[in-house]
């Protein structure tokens, strides 16, 4: 029999169902990984084993009596630790707020719990989310890495979850992304990572960012699981100031990915826009293969001008030092914050508030101009990221922040536009280098449009399934197994 965790969490759902294990065998399984496993990869902050066990075995019994649940009910999955969870604790990445423990819950975390589903801890964030790797003070965990070569950083901001679905510690984990942070790890650790629309998902209770960056999302090894968790997530909350149009009574994202997308006009653009530094080889020859991969599968793919302008950067750093700068860090504490942290939060401390109205307002203004640019097409093709996996450590510099944010938008300069423009983005582990290491591709698709993005996903991950084109994970380090 195929080990629980080389299953998908979609498998693991359909084993439940026909009695060949139970959540509380998965829950235990995975909990040993964990114990083996977590620190070599840097997947989890906090480990909440004895509470998933008992919610194991609520959700066994609930199979043993033949109750009707939902489709993710009793699959293990966890956190990150940017997300709140009443009574455990939340670090946010910080050594700052090493002993908070929130008294309620988020509303992504709710809905987790409502679906059945189980949550082992909370995975490994950088402080506050701000960085594109997950390199947290050591005292609060080891760097997230990529489980095919443990030189290698899983990214981030949702790094420890990323390393904890490759590694096969989790079956699919609760990830977020402001300027990539789903994305690039999917892209750094072989998965699917998926970026929903603006307002597709509660920002529920606190609705801490004000700039409409940020979202929560799946992370998962396909996209029918990924679309599955999306099911769990989706949907406004009451009270929500903004949401996006949900999916029409008895559907379902898992249900589009059985459906043919049909015949689309694909815009697409290697040009990085943000940085000088030209694209990877390999990297390149990826972003070919996918687009040759595209016609083939009948869809018209063309050329265009990158729809985001080099001048948005200025703006977007704005926005992204004020959201810093708003974390509730006592004035005492400043000093405790990586220096990445307190140069932007300096520099958000000391914007002036119609400064930082102009710089969103630009930001809104330039997202309208690609909204309409690429309104006669149906998705985008890019890379998800410039270059093949960083090393640990590579992009960091903690003697000059400055140098270290400029390394992460040459590193990762096709993500975030899709953060400033709100619409939906997928990244997908269509290619693998010479050396083993994942290659992303990105599409994105129509404003809340997720649904059409799901299917499109979905039939690129079938093609691949062909010879011609493995959508494979090849083995991980030997130090995994």
């Amino acid at each position: 029999m195929t080990e629980l965790h080389e299953l998908t969490a979609l498998d693991l759902a359909a084993a439940y169902r026909r009695g060949e294990t139970d959540p509380v065998e998965a829950v235990d399984h995975f909990l040993d990984r964990i114990a083996a496993h977590s620190d070599d990869v840097g997947a989890f902050v906090t480990v909440t084993a004895e509470a998933a066990r008992a919610a194991a075995r609520e959700a066994a019994s609930r199979f043993r009596a033949g109750d009707d649940v939902a489709p993710l009910h009793g699959i293990p999955t966890a956190i990150k630790d940017l997300n709140a969870t009443a009574g455990v604790a939340t670090k946010f990445g910080s050594v700052v707020f090493s002993d908070f423990v929130p008294p309620t819950s988020d509303e992504v975390v709710l809905r987790i719990e409502r679906a059945g589903m189980i949550s082992l801890g909370k995975t490994n964030t950088p402080e506050f989310g701000c960085p594109c790797y997950t390199e947290p003070d050591p005292s609060i965990a080891p760097p997230a890495r990529s489980p095919y070569d443990l030189t290698l950083s899983a990214g981030g901001s949702s790094g420890g979850a990323a390393a904890a679905v490759a590694a096969r510690l989790l079956p699919i984990a609760q990830a977020s992304d402001g300027g990539g942070s789903i994305r690039i790890p999917a892209s750094m650790c072989g998965l699917v990572g998926f970026k929903p629309s603006r307002g597709r998902i509660s920002r529920a209770p606190l609705y801490g960012d004000i700039t409409g960056l940020s979202t929560a999302g799946p992370m998962a090894s396909t996209v029918r699981d990924s679309a599955a968790m999306l099911d769990v997530l989706a949907g406004p909350g009451v009270g929500d100031p903004t949401w996006a149009p949900p999916l029409p009574d008895g559907q379902t994202y898992l249900d589009w990915c059985d459906r043919e997308p049909g015949r689309l006009r694909i815009a697409r653009w290697v040009d990085p826009v943000l940085t000088e530094d030209p694209v990877d080889p390999q990297v390149l020859a990826a972003y070919q293969r996918a687009s040759a991969l595209l016609a083939d599968l009948g869809h018209e793919v063309v050329d265009v001008a990158p729809p985001i302008p080099a001048e948005i950067l200025p703006a977007f750093r704005t926005v992204w030092a004020v959201s810093a700068a708003l974390s509730p860090v006592p004035p005492e504490a400043e000093q405790l914050l990586r220096p990445l942290t307190r140069w932007l939060r300096e520099i958000g401390r000391s914007t002036a508030a119609p400064d930082f109205g102009a710089a969103l307002i630009g930001l809104h203004q330039v997202a309208a101009r690609a909204v309409r640019a690429l309104d006669e097409f149906d998705a985008a093709l890019t890379p998800t990221l410039a270059r093949l996996p960083a090393a640990v450590g590579a992009i960091r510099n903690d003697d000059d922040p400055a140098a270290d944010f400029a390394a992460q938008v040459n590193y990762t300069p096709f993500a975030a536009m899709w953060n400033v423009t709100g619409m939906p983005a997928v990244s997908l582990p269509l290619a693998w280098s010479d050396r083993g290491w994942p290659i992303g591709i990105m599409l994105a698709g129509r404003p809340a449009q997720d649904h059409r993005l799901y299917a499109l996903a979905a039939q690129v991950e079938a093609a691949c399934s062909d010879p011609g084109h493995p959508w494979r994970r090849p083995a991980l380090d030997p130090r995994l197994a």
